[in-house]
């Protein structure tokens, strides 16, 4: 899946789910919200004939035909695509498009013959074949989506919201093919997006921020409601300063890399003020400042935003518990004035490690 750190925390989603039932008020469970449209755009016709198509002296019926989300539910008024194609396939291979039409139930003045109608609503549809008589009346079409909606939301923790801007929804289908992988559905889902899909389950990968706050969940979408689902995510959003003393100014110019308990980088920076959303866990920021590093352990809990200074040692009288240690310096120009190298790699997680030969050195 692109756009997911390989160090991505993947989890089962707790999450809450609601459905509402779309009754004969108009669908309004479905207006009341953004929705995707993910049909193609087609001529706003009521219907037509490609040239060509129609025999000649042959006499054209008119073809009534509507959807449902159910077989016992109410026609749907807005939102349907129409494709009316021919059967044989044109010298492209293709099925040459006949009419199409958008809204709600449509009527086609159609030719006699065979006819492929497909009703999409969302991304959920329906292929039915129809057949036009030579003469009398054809009965009005109904076709089943058998659809509903999908709505999702996400919390941080128990109940803290998540603005809008840095939660992204991926749905799959449930089925896991051949190569280990599942189709996907639809990318790059806002929250509060109606996305409209055949009854059924569903495989929801939802992400929070960009590093590694990733949760997944299986989504069960009932036909003819809107399911609301609220995934609840164990991460926080995280702010990171490096200061000379506790509270103070954060320093400019500062690198930054945040390392997993098991020594991953999962993150890297360069600003006074870097700010991530990383999964709950433990964590290490290595903060490199001119020809210093500095390095602080903590820990994040879910839903609990909140900033994180790194300490600068070698300007404190006294170092804190909690304080950064200074890792490594730059080495300093030779007593001859020959310079040295000004680029130094940064230390190896086991270089960080307490005991190891760098940590807590200062060679001031």
């Amino acid at each position: 899946m692109s756009g997911i750190s390989p160090f991505a925390h993947m989890a089962l989603a707790l999450f809450l789910a609601a459905w509402v039932p779309i009754g004969a008020s108009a669908q309004d469970a479905f207006k009341e919200f953004k929705q995707l449209d993910t049909t193609a755009k087609m001529p706003k016709l009521n219907a037509f004939i490609a040239p060509g198509n129609a025999p000649q002296g042959g006499a054209l019926h008119e073809v009534e035909i509507e959807a449902k989300l159910t077989a016992d539910g109410q026609p749907v008024e807005d939102g349907l695509s129409w494709y009316v194609f021919s059967p044989i396939a044109g010298a492209d291979g293709k099925l040459p498009l006949v009419a199409s039409a958008r809204g709600g139930s449509a009527a086609f003045q159609l030719a006699p013959g065979d006819y492929l109608v497909n009703v999409s609503f969302g991304r959920a549809g329906v292929t039915r074949k129809v057949n036009v008589p030579e003469s009398g009346k054809l009965d009005k079409q109904v076709m089943v989506l058998d659809a509903g909606g999908l709505l999702l939301n996400a919390v941080s923790g128990s109940d803290v919201r998540i603005r809008p801007d840095q939660l992204r929804f991926s749905i799959y289908s449930s089925e896991v093919r051949d190569d280990g992988e599942r189709g996907l559905v639809t990318a790059d889902v806002s929250p509060n997006t109606v996305v409209r899909l055949n009854a059924g389950t569903y495989h929801i990968v939802s992400e929070y921020g960009d590093v590694n706050a990733v949760i997944r969940a299986d989504i069960q979408v009932e036909a003819g409601g809107l399911t609301e689902a609220t995934i609840q995510h164990r991460a926080a959003q995280i702010t990171f300063k490096l200061v000379s003393e506790a509270g103070g100014e954060a320093i400019a110019d500062t690198a930054w890399s945040i390392l997993t308990a098991a020594g991953d980088s999962v993150g890297e920076s360069v600003s006074a003020f870097p700010t991530m959303v990383l999964a709950e866990g433990e964590y290490s920021a290595v903060a490199r400042n001119k020809d210093k590093i500095y390095q602080r352990d903590f820990k994040v809990e879910a839903g609990k935003n909140s900033d994180v200074e790194v300490l600068m040692k070698n300007e404190q009288p006294q170092e804190p518990a909690s304080a950064a240690t200074t890792l490594q310096q730059e080495p300093q120009p030779s007593a001859a004035g020959e310079p040295q190298s000004s680029t130094q790699a940064l230390p190896s997680y086991e270089q960080l490690l307490p005991g190891s030969a760098t940590a807590g050195a200062d060679t001031d």
